[in-house]
This record gives C-alpha cells, sequence and structure tokens, in this order.
C-alpha cells in the first residue's frame, strides 16, 4: 500500500482517499510576477510524479494548481516594466505551461486564476466577518479586512507553532507578504481596501479593493470539492504561514478537517548555496539546456533523489545523472533489439522481469523513494541485458519487460 510522509501528522502514513479510487489533490502554483526558476519546477515535477503515480495505481485524480497573479510583488513588477499585471502575468503564465509540458507535466485539471476568483474570495471573507474570525481595520487610507489567529483554535497546528509565544498586544500585518520574515505573529490581512490612485481593483459587495495572497487560495477551491480534499503539495517554504493560514480559514468555514495529507518537497540549492537574487545565481530550465542534456534529462535530474531531501544542484552532478539516463535508455534500446531474438526463455530472466515491477512499487510505495526505484530496475535491466548476450532472453521476456519499463514511464516520463 501507498505511504506518504504527512507533514500534518509528521508520520509516514498509509494513504487513504476519502472517496474510493477518487483523489482531490492540491498544488500550489507560482507567484506569477516572475517566471519560476529550477528549484519552483523541482517541487512542480515531484508532484507530478506523485499524480501520476497515484493514476498507475489506479486512482482518478482531479488535480487543482493555484496560480498567484494578483499580489503585492506582481503589483511592484508591473510598475517596474510600464506594463499592466494583465500583461506581465499572461506572459509569466504562458511561458510557465510551455514549460511544463516540456517537462512532460500533466497540466492539471484547474488551473484557478486568483484574478478569476475575486467573487469567491469576498463570498469567503463575508463568512470570516460574520462568524467573527475577521474584522474591518482602518489602515493608511485604505478599509481592509484582517483575520484574528487567536480566534481559530489551533492555529499554526501544521508549523507546530508555539503560540505561547504570540505577543499579547494587537499586531496588524498589512502586506501580503514580509520577505525574509518565516512568521508574522498578529493579524494578517484577507483584503487590500481601494485607496486613491490604485491601478488594481475590483467594485465587489465589500466595497472596492483586491483579496490579499492570505485568502487567494482558499477562493480558487472549486465548488464542488466542498472545501474537502485529500493531498495539498507544496514546497517546503509553505509550512512557513501559508498553509496555516489556508487551514485556519477554510476550516473557520466549515468547522471540519480541510486536507487529510499535507506533503512539502525540499529546497533546491546552486552548489551549495541558497538561490537568490542578491546571490546573482538562480537559475531557469533554459540555463540547463545549455549543457548537452535535454528537457527529459531536467526532468530525471529533479526526480533523481527524495522530494522530501534538499537537492544541490552543480553542473558536474547533472552531467553525471545526464549520463545514466543515456546509459540506461541504451539498455532499453538494446531489449527491444531483443524482442526479435529466437533465444530461450530462462527462468532467471523471468524472475528479473517480474522484479522490474515489484521493485519500482516497493520503492515507490515507501513515500515516493524514485531513485530508491531507478537505481533498482537499472541493475535488473542491466542483468537482462547481460542474459540476452548469454542468449538466455527470449523476444517473450523482453516485450514483457518493455512493457513493465513502459507502464513505469507513464510516471517517470523519462525512459522513451
Amino acid at each position: 500500500m501507498l505511504k506518504l510522509y504527512n507533514s500534518l501528522t509528521r508520520k509516514l502514513e498509509i494513504f487513504e482517499p476519502l472517496e474510493e479510487a477518487k483523489v482531490k489533490m492540491f498544488t500550489c502554483g507560482p507567484s506569477i510576477y516572475q517566471l519560476p526558476h529550477i528549484g519552483n519546477y523541482r517541487t512542480f515535477v515531484f508532484e507530478d510524479i506523485l499524480h501520476r503515480y497515484l493514476e498507475y495505481l489506479g486512482y482518478n485524480v482531479e488535480h487543482v494548481l493555484t496560480i498567484t497573479d494578483v499580489e503585492d510583488k506582481a503589483l511592484a513588477e508591473a510598475e517596474k516594466q510600464n506594463i499592466t499585471l494583465k500583461e506581465l502575468t499572461d506572459g509569466n503564465i504562458k511561458k510557465f505551461v510551455e514549460e511544463l509540458k516540456k517537462m512532460k507535466v500533466k497540466i492539471p485539471d484547474y488551473m484557478q486564476r486568483s484574478s478569476a476568483t475575486v467573487n469567491q474570495a469576498v463570498h469567503v471573507i463575508e463568512i470570516l466577518l460574520e462568524n467573527g474570525y475577521a474584522y474591518w481595520y482602518a489602515h493608511e487610507g485604505r478599509k481592509n479586512v484582517y483575520f484574528d489567529p487567536l480566534k481559530f483554535d489551533g492555529f499554526g497546528k501544521l508549523f507546530r507553532l508555539d503560540m505561547s509565544k504570540w505577543p499579547k498586544q494587537k499586531i496588524r500585518f498589512h502586506k501580503d507578504t514580509y520577505p525574509g520574515s518565516r512568521w508574522n505573529r498578529g493579524d494578517f490581512i484577507l483584503w487590500h481596501g481601494y485607496k486613491e490612485g490604485d491601478k488594481v481593483y475590483w467594485d465587489t459587495k465589500i466595497g472596492r479593493g483586491r483579496p490579499s495572497w492570505n485568502v487567494q487560495d482558499p477562493a480558487m477551491i472549486p465548488a464542488d470539492f466542498d472545501f474537502k480534499a485529500d493531498i495539498w503539495c507544496s514546497g517546503i517554504d509553505s509550512t512557513y504561514r501559508h498553509h496555516d493560514y489556508i487551514i485556519a480559514v477554510v476550516e473557520s468555514i466549515t468547522g471540519k478537517p480541510f486536507v487529510r495529507y499535507w506533503l512539502h518537497a525540499a529546497h533546491m540549492i546552486f552548489e551549495g548555496e541558497k538561490m537568490s537574487k542578491r546571490k546573482g545565481n538562480i537559475k531557469y530550465p533554459r540555463d540547463l539546456l545549455e549543457t548537452e542534456c535535454i528537457w527529459n534529462h531536467i526532468r530525471f535530474f529533479f526526480i533523481y533523489g527524495h522530494y522530501r531531501r534538499k537537492l544541490d544542484f552543480a553542473f558536474k552532478k547533472y552531467s553525471q545523472v545526464c549520463r545514466l539516463l543515456k546509459s540506461f535508455r541504451e539498455m532499453v534500446n538494446n531489449l527491444k533489439v531483443a524482442e526479435c531474438s529466437e533465444q530461450e526463455s530462462s527462468t532467471q530472466a523471468k524472475k528479473l522481469v517480474k522484479k522490474i515491477q515489484t521493485d519500482f512499487e516497493e520503492n515507490m510505495n515507501n513515500d515516493l523513494q524514485v531513485k530508491a526505484a531507478f537505481d533498482s530496475f537499472y541493475k535488473t535491466v542491466s542483468c537482462l541485458v547481460k542474459l540476452k548476450e548469454q542468449k538466455m532472453l527470449s523476444a517473450e521476456d523482453s516485450k514483457e519487460a518493455l512493457e513493465k519499463l513502459k507502464a513505469i514511464d507513464y510516471v517517470l516520463q523519462a525512459i522513451f
């Protein structure tokens, strides 16, 4: 059975969906004020592996990816480039989808944009105001709405925030995000009220303004999900503030648990250091294509390691992983030639063919251990190639091995 590490319970748990054979899955998409870098894509590819493996196991997956296209950083970037917010985000979203496809990431059933779900955000805020979790407050000429975390029992349960350190005095945080600040101990903003001179705003039932980042993901939940989901995935950064904010907002409305399994991918770093604009070491997929490697290799590098372990990108290591995949694909091509063989089958060959699938599933069922799975069937396929050279591999065995590898490659999207 599939076991996943649940960040909420901090345990490896057997996966049991809310509905039999169906999975409702959310993934945090990019804040699209800029193009995603390789660290972002590592997370998106891990989420794709999870999506595809659930389908491999027979589940029907309904997948939502949220895209933040209205926020403080996007407004500032559009102003800097002297273009409209829509021009900025439309261009970045188009490029983002193109690169997802090149990395063979399945495009989710829903790609929700925060700019298209403002009315839903307003509805969420209305309920929170009515239930007493949120309140109006004027700040610097704006009539804003804030959420009071102290009103929600269990706030910070995902991160396991120590609420005894919560300040006694009332503190409000007025921006969508605060760079460099992991936790804002105070009330967080839900609605930016209109101020004279604002270029981006909506006229709504609660007045003129725009929803904050903190309420946008709950607003992007499709109506038929009924505020219930099996899985929510993102990068490890989301365990600071973001996902606990989502839990607080949604569960303040429903009074019931929202997501059963929370999964978080570790950071990708570059040559031992965190990627940052200040250091000038942020890398994008196009930078990786400047080597002998191609899109398949980029995807494979991202998955050749466990998603909960930090991945250090270095061009030397990247080239080694590219060569590893190339050598495996050459062995697979060798098996294709063996499909025409008139050699006799052997007991050893049949055991090895069966081992391809069993080892893959055993490792993947253990919290998606892709590297261990690949290393296992790499060794198995190399043994099959040796049997072929020894005239101990039949065409039937070769064909069955290739069928199993093709089924596996539905998940990996790197072999064929």
